[in-house]
């Protein structure tokens, strides 16, 4: 059962959330989920919107780039460490985090990426637009303190096309 919500009302609620790890949810090849701890909850274009950044050397860039489009699931309580772990440490090229970290998944309204019981506040998401960061752009202690290695963003700003909880 899920309850739909107006995802202004809870910003103040995703963005603390966020701050402490969230997950960005996609399926192409398989379901993954990856621990975010950087996004944006907006209006872009006159559309609601939710923005995400994923490093070029994650798997689930790659998912992002074939399905287009993702789901952000948000704890309503404490984070689960043992969620945080596996989605945050271990890469879903190589571990099914579905079974690893005990994610139980709720089939999505209007995309074909499912939400997480676990972490029940869903935002179903269209990717609208992609762009790859120009390092060259950034500030130089930016690019010292974050890129150093040259494993920089891409962001994507999804539409957000549905917003429940999961119950």
């Amino acid at each position: 059962m899920k309850e739909k919500i107006r995802i202004t009302e809870y910003a103040q609620l995703i963005t603390e959330k966020l701050s402490k790890g969230i997950l960005l949810n996609t399926k192409a090849d398989k379901f993954n989920s990856m621990v975010i701890g950087w996004g944006h909850l907006g209006t872009v274009w006159g559309r609601q919107t939710f923005i995400v950044y994923v490093r070029q050397s994650r798997y689930t860039k790659k998912q992002l780039d074939a399905a287009g489009e993702f789901t952000v699931s948000v704890p309503l309580g404490d984070t689960d460490m043992h969620i945080w772990e596996v989605c945050g440490r271990m890469s879903g090229s190589d571990t099914d985090k579905v079974k690893e970290a005990g994610l139980t998944l709720e089939e999505p309204e209007v995309i074909s990426t499912p939400g997480v019981k676990e972490y029940p506040l869903t935002i179903e998401c269209r990717v609208l637009y992609s762009q790859d960061q120009v390092l060259e752009k950034l500030p130089e202690d930016i690019r010292t303190r974050t890129y150093a290695d040259g494993d920089f963003h891409t962001m994507y700003v999804g539409e957000i096309l549905d917003a429940y909880i999961i119950k």
